[in-house]
């Protein structure tokens, strides 16, 4: 085992440079960039989708911007300054390169792409290009949002779908099982970000009820509110968001779960258990079980890194919840590369990590696996 997870290690190493490599590249050809981003904002042109996820406590500036400078609209005429970026007309050549020198784009790519490499192999990921924070520390500001919506969706779907999932494979093609998966098909063909508006619209103040709040974690209040006031108050603000992610999450789950326990309870150990006289509770805890359980560990990984990024972005847009998802839109969108790169290499980082863990718990789980006698 040892010798595979030394395999293991080392495969992340090109792993990591190749998803490296295709993101840089894709972002040279990508229309737009943090240069033209800054020429926007110095001309007061900015986008308004850009302009939206700006932090204005906290933005930078370069000397020599020139706030009342003209920019061609697109229909007019008239020359772009001789730099070729795109509304940089009436701004310095000397201000356009101190805008790339900030951005390093005075230097060619493969030089950026090797330094970005170099600095994160030492966990170094830089600042922000439009704020003025360290990335890590925009992360470290971001991850408890994330951590919460991550931590819970995978309890809650994980806790209900698995005691679901043995519930409806014992009771197969009864009454109750089938209004279950009625109940469990509707909850994960509708999406997530939709459930989360009808409860807005149902509990938060839309045209119904007005019970839950519909943004942040905690109240304003929360630093002057005893620790039972607390965690009821921290309750009371993830209720909505962990509703909304937690009916669209188990449902796999608990499909996958039913059919391996169904798959498991129709092969010939079963009936051996049965004629040796053992009871259905020991047969379907003490055999079962483990066998069922290889197809929800093999699935773990995927789940679990998509709960903290992907599977909550949008319910994080939803109710306005400021977390690692919505901080990895908006700097796609506003082209904040440092904290693009260093989110995208964390998480792959961690997926890695947490694929390896998983392979080594399906080992565990079944002895009869042999990681050793494989390639890698």
């Amino acid at each position: 085992m040892g010798a595979y997870i030394v395999r293991r290690l080392l495969l992340m190493i090109p792993t990591l440079l190749g998803i490296m490599a295709i993101s840089f590249a894709i972002t040279q050809f990508a229309p737009g960039g943090p240069v033209e981003e800054m020429i926007a904002r110095a001309t007061g042109n900015a986008v308004a989708a850009t302009a939206r996820v700006t932090d204005t406590r906290n933005e930078t500036a370069l000397p020599g911007a020139n706030p009342k400078a003209t920019v061609t609209s697109a229909g007019g005429s008239g020359q772009e300054a001789t730099s070729g970026y795109r509304g940089s007309r009436g701004l310095s050549e000397k201000y356009l390169a101190q805008i790339r020198a900030k951005f390093g784009f005075d230097r060619p790519p493969l030089e950026r792409f090797g330094k970005m490499l170099w600095d994160y192999v030492r966990f170094d990921f830089g600042r922000s290009f439009f704020r003025d924070i360290s990335v890590i520390d925009l992360v470290r500001e971001k991850l408890p949002v994330s951590i919460t919506l991550g931590l819970w969706m995978t309890l809650l779907s994980y806790g209900i779908s698995i005691p679901l999932g043995i519930f409806k494979a014992v009771r197969d093609g009864s009454r109750l099982d089938l209004w279950t998966s009625s109940i469990v098909l509707i909850g994960y063909a509708l999406p997530g970000f939709l459930i989360g508006i009808l409860l807005i619209v149902l509990f938060a103040g839309g045209s119904f009820w007005n019970i839950f709040p519909i943004k942040g974690l905690v109240s304003a209040n929360f630093g002057d509110l005893s620790w039972p006031q607390k965690i009821l108050d921290y309750l009371w603000h993830i209720t909505l968001p962990m509703t909304a992610m937690a009916l669209g999450a188990f449902a796999t789950a608990t499909f996958l779960t039913k059919n391996a326990f169904l798959d498991e309870i129709r092969k010939q150990y079963v009936v051996t258990a049965r004629a040796k006289g053992l009871t259905e509770r020991r047969i379907l805890y003490g055999h079962v079980f483990r066998n069922a359980m290889l197809i929800l560990i093999a699935t773990f990984p995927g789940a679990f890194i998509g709960a903290f990024f992907t599977g909550s972005l949008l319910i994080e847009t939803t109710f306005s919840l400021d977390g690692l998802g919505l901080l990895g839109l908006n700097s796609v969108v506003s082209r904040d590369y440092p904290v693009v790169f260093a989110t995208l290499y964390i998480f792959s980082l961690i997926g890695l990590i947490v694929a390896l863990i998983s392979d080594l718990t399906y080992a565990w789980v079944d002895p009869r696996l042999d990681f050793e006698s494989r390639a890698v």
